[in-house]
This record gives C-alpha cells, structure tokens and sequence, in this order.
C-alpha cells in the first residue's frame, strides 16, 4: 500500500521560511517522480514543483521560482520542498504526489497523494 505524509506545515510570517517533507512508502521510490501541488480555497490543485526520480530535473511554477526548492533523498524515501520568502499568496494546503512518470501538468498525471499539510502565511 502506497502511502505519502507530508509535514512541516504550519503558520508563518511573510518573508519567512518552512520546510515540507514528503515520506513515502510501499513504492520502490527512487523509481518515481514527487510532486508538490497546492490548493487554496475555492481554487484549483496546481502543481508548485517536480522532481525526476534521480533528483537531476526539477521544475518549478512561474510564482514560486528563486523562492521554492525541491529536493529528495532516494535513501531517505523522501522529499522536500524548501520555502523561502513566503508570500500571503502562498497560503494553501500543500500535497505531495508521485507517479512514475515525470510531469509537469496537472493533478491528473499523478497516481498517488498524500493527506495534505496547511501551510498559512500572515501579513
């Protein structure tokens, strides 16, 4: 059973930073692409960041780039996506995500999800 839990969410100031991890199990995970998606209320799952299964391709959205970073450790089995210069916009639940195919699209081309982490940035 595959299982995805992301943490690290929580409230910040704008201008701060968190870290988010994505520990995943039940999958051979150095042989998949993870994903972060965000969701705000009342709006769309859209992806923030992608990384390839060794680590090497990542990308990253229009609005988090220069601020956001992703990462993983194979050994590990885990992801992160690291946050600096957190925006008020940036306020959503955030979602790790893989499939075996890497992608920079939308929420359908990934397989499996995680619950979600609330991340909440204060003016």
């Amino acid at each position: 059973q595959v299982q995805l839990l992301e943490s690290g969410g929580g409230l910040v100031q704008a201008g701060g930073s968190l870290r988010l991890s994505c520990a995943a199990s039940g999958l051979t995970f150095s042989s998949y692409a993870v994903a972060w998606f965000r969701q705000a209320p009342g709006k769309e799952r859209n992806i923030v960041a992608a990384i390839n299964r060794s680590g090497i391709t990542t990308y990253y959205a229009d609005s988090v780039k220069g601020r956001f970073t992703i990462s993983r450790d194979n050994a590990k089995n885990t992801v992160y996506l690291q946050m600096n210069s957190l925006k008020v916009e940036d306020t959503a639940v955030y979602y790790c995500a893989a499939d075996r195919v890497f992608s920079r699209g939308s929420y359908s081309s990934y397989a499996y999800w995680g619950q979600g982490t609330q991340v909440t940035v204060s003016s």
